[in-house]
């Protein structure tokens, strides 16, 4: 069983920054992503990454969003810039078991979540 812990997050205004952690235990799975949501929405894949560093970004965020891990702090992190208001939600960093493949931008992907973060990009 592996428990995420998340931290960051905030109230930002539009093209400002924000960075968001998830701390896992006991250890680091290789495949993690960032997911969204909003108040009656399907929440969405933002960012994934697996061990050797491969990234997939939901076209929405990207060239604004960088996602990255570290393997010594057991360590997932969602560096977020140029933030624009349509970025407001509840942020959850995801990440699949040992017996699966690399994990993509689904929800159905995932096994373990973290507790959520709200970011809230605002003027």
């Amino acid at each position: 069983q592996v428990q995420l812990v998340q931290s960051g997050g905030g109230s930002v205004q539009p093209g400002g920054s924000l960075r968001l952690s998830c701390e896992a235990s006991p250890y680091l799975p290789r495949n993690m992503a960032w997911f969204r949501q909003t108040p009656g929405t399907q929440r969405e894949g933002v960012a994934s990454i697996a061990s050797d560093r491969s990234k997939t970004y939901a076209d929405s965020v990207k060239g604004r969003f960088t996602i990255s891990r570290d393997s010594g702090k057991f360590a997932l992190y969602l560096q977020m810039d140029n933030l624009e208001p349509d970025d407001s939600a509840w942020y959850y960093c995801a990440a699949t078991r040992p017996s699966r493949g690399r994990g993509g931008l689904l929800v159905s992907e995932y096994d373990y979540w973290g507790q959520g973060t709200q970011v809230t990009v605002s003027s």
